[in-house]
């Protein structure tokens, strides 16, 4: 999952700023990711594959599904050596086997499009969290600074569920937007698409590192949607916990 901010000029270096944002983002990261893998394995489970299932992964518990280096370590070091400007990881995949699934082309679909959608969903149940806190905080005016901590939760819980919904999109290998993109495709076709697998991680990379204007706008819906949602919360923001991006 690669997460950058809108564009804004950020800086390079390791301060305390980045670091009190990256505590109060990464409980939301780490809830986002754990959701999208936990809705692969439910939608897998529910198609007829049992594969998740066995390996105690229908939970919401994260311990099954964070890994050490892309969970923890990848977010961390890259969203504070770029100011809180960019961050890359994900979770450990939830391993699925199609043979299972009673209709393999309706099984793949639905199990590759759960994770996205979970993170869709998410995105609006953060924003109502954040109303939420607006109106709470107008209840005890003395609480303000804490309602203002919890909203810039809620709204990195925004953004990155926006963020791993649209990145997931992208139609290459292994992402889940080239399971869908793949039945679109002639066989012929469809059948060499998929052998871009093998190089998937390595395409990923490229994609986010030296393609970024492709990345951005391939990413543009989650912009959009960013914008749409920021107007419409911006009237119980109690504090500038909505300018999160600096």
């Amino acid at each position: 999952m690669h997460a950058p901010g809108p564009p804004t000029c950020g800086t390079l270096t390791l301060d305390a700023s980045a670091l009190a944002t990256f505590v109060i983002a990464f409980p939301a990261l780490i809830f986002s990711l754990v959701a999208h893998e936990y809705a692969h394995a439910v939608a897998a489970y529910r198609q007829g594959d049992d594969t998740a299932y066995m390996l105690g992964r229908i939970t919401l518990n994260p311990l099954p599904h964070i890994d050490p280096i892309m969970s923890i370590a990848f977010p961390a070091i890259t969203f504070l050596l770029s100011g809180g400007q960019f961050v890359f990881g994900g979770a450990k995949p939830v391993p699925v086997n199609p043979r299972k699934y009673r209709n393999y082309k309706r099984g793949d679909i639905i199990v590759s499009a759960a994770g996205v959608t979970t993170n869709f969903v998410l995105c609006f149940v953060f924003a109502l969290l954040f109303v939420l806190l607006g109106l709470l905080a107008r209840t005890a005016p003395t609480m303000v600074s804490v309602f203002d901590a919890a909203q810039r939760m809620m709204m990195w819980g925004v953004w990155l569920n926006l963020l791993l919904c649209f990145f997931n999109l992208i139609p290459i290998p292994p992402l889940d937007g080239s399971h869908i993109f793949y039945y679109l495709l002639p066989p012929a076709w469809g059948a060499r698409y998929r052998e871009l697998h093998r190089f998937g991680f390595l395409l990923v990379l490229v994609l986010v590192s030296f393609l970024r204007p492709v990345l951005v706008w391939f990413l543009t819906p989650a912009f959009l949607l960013l914008g749409l949602i920021h107007r419409v919360i911006a009237p119980f923001a109690v504090g500038d916990g909505l300018r999160i991006f600096g």
